[in-house]
């Protein structure tokens, strides 16, 4: 049986919902997330780039956070998803 795939859309969004709450460290966003280092590495480049997350530093430690846009971006992808149930349904199945 394969592993399911996961779209680079339902990746950046399982990386913007691991950080709603507090911003987190690379290795802790990588186990939330469920991704690899070299998958996390170029959505958090990717998504810095568009503005949804931002580099901190708290501690002197590299942590992550979501910016205003980014979670206003994950809760319009929700409500499409209230509205269209299917639509990650048929992403999941290959």
């Amino acid at each position: 049986m394969r592993g399911i795939r996961r779209s680079r859309l339902e990746i950046y969004l399982d990386i913007l919902q691991a950080l709603i709450y507090r911003p987190l460290k690379f290795t802790h966003i990588m186990y939330k997330a469920n991704v690899n280092s070299a998958v996390l590495k170029e959505g958090l480049d990717f998504l810095i780039q568009k503005g949804l997350v931002v580099e901190k530093f708290d501690k002197n430690e590299k942590v992550y956070a979501v910016t205003t846009k980014g979670l206003t971006v994950l809760k319009h992808f929700e409500e499409v998803e209230l509205v269209f149930p299917f639509i990650k349904e048929e992403n999941r199945i290959q």
